[in-house]
């Protein structure tokens, strides 16, 4: 074997063979690209060169209207604004969707409730509280006939498009959405369309018949609507479609507006692949949803595809269970506060509350995506909001200071520096460590874990840490001090490109 440029000195010893990297191509090639490629690097490499540019529509969060928000919603919002951001980030076409539950029985109680409990006021101010306490109220009266008969006879008014119910209904959807759009604000997330049950009525009505045309429909003696999944078709595996009455049927989720909004969103959208992102409760109403979609001749069927994830237990605000979102962003919020305003090296900062607001939420998002997303997880704010050890709260930390060591020597952008002199082992380490970024967005790429960006951001983060500590850049001689504030220029930015894909803002002061 003989050297060449980028091996140094090959030797043999007792049953090994080491090679040496050159050292000076390492550091020259990897900050070169780093620099050069700012908020694209990894993105550019030369893994992705082969994988085709798509159109991907991913539905997540998808609350229901006038119910809690509860913590799986929390949980499918962080993890679809991940496979939203790495994919866009990758140079796909992304549509965001968020699916309301926003029809159905329910409203019909609610309709009801409001007409009793309501205020024009409350609902205008905040409305995902008010509508929950009327829910709750009406709900206690549910038992009584006289009120089941109205709410049946509301949303029948609301089926058959009366002005006066659906201009209510309207007013409920449109206050709650704007709530939601101001919190979602709150967690950086976006969506480009919210669409809901409530918009594929009718069109539930036609995929019914489509099933019934292909003679895929098939009644139960109550008359039920049935679709037979099974393999030996004897009915071991079906799904029930429609309800005796001929009204839409409510399961877990209603199986024909999904039929209908797939098929909707592929003319809609023309998808290259399409991801729903909920609870692994609903896995079998995944696996349904498809099979019938395949059935009624749909090959793109295919390319759907269900991210599901485990439960959280234990996560609680102060004031006792989680209702809203808004009481979680609250919560980790003024935690992180009280934590920052309780730490010596606190210094005085521009906007405490942002700054809380941005730590908290990466503390949150670093608790939840460390392990496999099926795994269900105990909550534990303490654990997730310590400021050593693998959280969020050290990630932001890491980068406020790589951030102000840049800020303190001049911040200008460094040209012409000899990064060649970067020879220490933990100098080589950060460099060695940057080298590997392609390789774990490519790997979070193919299974949408993104365990494998956390690891790899916490990883980089103990390196600069270390590196910081025995690399100085003041007191060094100039040419030194460059070329290590080079490197630890390098590792903020990849550090910072990391964790924007998990939805986290990096914080410049803390």
């Amino acid at each position: 074997l003989r050297c060449d440029g980028v091996v140094s000195e090959i030797s043999a010893g007792p049953g090994t063979v080491n090679f040496t990297i050159n050292r000076k191509l390492l550091a020259k090639t990897v900050l070169q690209q780093v620099l050069k490629d700012g908020s694209e690097y990894g993105v550019k490499s030369e893994l992705f060169s082969a994988v085709p540019r798509q159109k991907a529509v991913i539905e997540f969060s998808s609350p229901n209207i006038a119910k809690k928000f509860h913590i799986g919603h929390l949980r499918s919002t962080i993890i679809g604004n991940f496979i939203a951001n790495l994919k866009a980030a990758l140079g796909h076409e992304v549509t965001r969707i968020n699916y309301l539950g926003d029809w159905g029985m329910q409203f019909g109680l609610l309709g009801v409730g409001f007409q009793r409990f309501g205020n024009k006021e409350k609902l205008k101010s905040s409305p995902l509280q008010h509508l929950f306490e009327v829910y709750v109220q009406i709900n206690e009266a549910a038992e009584d006939e006289n009120i089941k008969k109205l709410a049946k006879d509301f949303f029948r008014k609301l089926e058959e498009h009366d002005e006066e119910t659906l201009s209510l209904w309207k007013q409920f959807r449109d206050f709650t959405i704007e709530e939601y759009v101001r919190i979602y604000k709150r967690l950086g997330v976006h969506f480009d369309e919210y669409s809901g049950e409530s918009f594929y009525q009718e069109k539930s009505q036609e995929v019914l018949k489509m099933l019934e045309n292909k003679g895929l429909l098939q009644k139960t003696t109550e008359g039920t609507g049935i679709v037979d999944l099974s393999e030996k078709k004897d009915l071991s595996l079906f799904s029930t479609v429609m309800r005796s009455d001929g009204t839409s049927l409510y399961i877990t989720r209603q199986v024909s507006p999904d039929l209908a909004a797939a098929i909707d969103r592929m003319n809609k959208h023309s998808w290259d692949t399409m991801i729903y992102v909920t609870d692994k409760s609903q896995s079998n109403h995944f696996q349904h949803l498809f099979q019938m979609l395949k059935l009624m001749g749909y090959d793109w069927a295919e390319r759907c595809q269900h991210v599901s994830f485990g439960r959280v237990q234990g996560m609680k605000t102060r004031r006792g269970e989680v209702i809203f979102l808004e009481d979680v962003l609250n919560e980790v919020r003024s935690r992180m506060l009280q934590n920052m305003a309780s730490a010596k090296t606190t210094k005085e900062i521009e906007d405490p509350m942002e700054t809380a607001e941005k730590v908290g939420l990466a503390a949150l998002i670093i608790q939840d995506f460390r392990g496999l997303l099926s795994s269900d997880y105990q909550f534990s704010w303490d654990r997730a909001l310590q400021s050593r050890g693998d959280t969020g709260v050290f990630l932001q930390y890491t980068h406020a200071r790589l951030h102000s060591l840049e800020q303190k020597n001049g911040n200008e952008r460094l040209t012409d520096v000899n990064v060649a002199c970067l020879q220490e082992p933990d100098a080589i380490s950060v460099l060695q460590h940057l080298l590997r970024y392609d390789e774990v967005l490519y790997r979070s790429s193919q299974d949408l874990q993104p365990k494998h960006i956390v690891s790899y951001l916490l990883t980089l983060s103990h390196l600069a840490a270390v590196a910081h500590k025995t690399l100085p850049v003041k007191g060094s001689a100039p040419e030194l001090a460059q070329a290590r504030l080079c490197l630890f220029q390098a590792a903020r930015l990849v550090l910072a490109n990391g964790m924007k894909l998990l939805g986290i803002t990096p914080v410049t002061q803390m």
